[in-house]
């Protein structure tokens, strides 16, 4: 039997529109097995699927980047994992001038900072419903405080999109993760910024078995974690190479795939 669930958000629990449908949170519900939201999101932007499905347990953002819960008075860190300020300060830069086109941001765990605004950042605005804070990066990288969880890059250009993949492959930052998240995203995080990181710290503190653990997911940043745990559960709508590792294909995001899977698979049926 199932005793801990994971899950991706984008693509995997999120419909299209962004959100939670009421089917997938009743099934959820219904289940009565704990769940782990795993996601390359801020705390902010989980916050809305959180507050739904009533999540009381530590989650995962910025793809292993933070371990965190919800507390009486905001986010409380139980772990975290963060790029140095001079390294986010020269990827950066090296963005800005091999690829004035594609939008760059950056998060710090409460907030979302961009120069500039465009169609991307607009886009990403309407999927998460958040606003970035138009700041200076100079400014910004100059506080000695500030904590770097995960830099955005945006281009609806695929062919941008592989020369900025190519171009981080040549480059090989130290200390950094590079991942590309759907089509139009890449994200950096730290090396140690890993969804299996905070899926270990979940079967620590629970003493639980990768047996005893379930997860969905969509991308090729959900492979770490759909290798770790007992049931791996597929989208519909994920790539071909990420359905070889399923034991299960269900529905798409589209179609309250997870609500089918928690209804109909019996190893998740009490």
């Amino acid at each position: 039997m199932i005793k801990h669930i994971f899950s991706d958000m984008d693509g995997t629990l999120l419909n299209a529109q962004g959100v939670v449908t009421d089917t997938t949170a009743a099934a959820i519900r219904a289940a009565q097995i704990p769940l782990t939201l795993v996601s390359a999101r801020a705390p902010m932007e989980m916050a809305a699927a959180i507050a739904k499905l009533d999540l009381r347990g530590p989650q995962i953002g910025f793809n292993g980047g933070l371990i965190y819960r919800r507390g009486q008075d905001g986010w409380e860190t139980i772990s975290e994992r963060v790029i140095t300020t001079e390294q986010a300060a020269t990827i950066v830069a090296a963005v800005r001038t091999h690829f004035p086109e594609v939008s760059v941001s950056f998060y710090d765990r409460d907030a979302w900072y961009a120069e500039n605004d465009s169609a991307e950042l607009q886009f990403e605005m309407r999927l998460t419903g958040q606003q970035p804070r138009f700041q200076d990066f100079s400014v910004l990288f100059a506080k000695p405080a500030l904590q770097v969880f995960k830099i955005m890059m945006i281009t609806f250009d695929a062919e941008k999109m592989a020369a900025l993949n190519a171009y981080f492959k040549q480059k090989g930052f130290p200390d950094v993760a590079v991942q590309q998240s759907g089509t139009a995203y890449l994200e950096i995080t730290s090396r140690e910024a890993k969804k299996s990181r905070g899926i270990q710290y979940i079967l620590d503190r629970e003493q639980l078995q990768a047996s005893d653990t379930a997860a969905f997911g969509d991308g090729h940043n959900d492979l770490p974690m759909l290798k770790m745990v007992g049931l791996p559960v597929v989208m519909g709508n994920a790539l071909p190479a990420i359905k070889t590792v399923a034991a299960h294909v269900t529905k798409a995001n589209t179609a309250d795939g997870i609500a089918y899977a928690l209804q109909n698979y019996p190893e998740f049926q009490s």
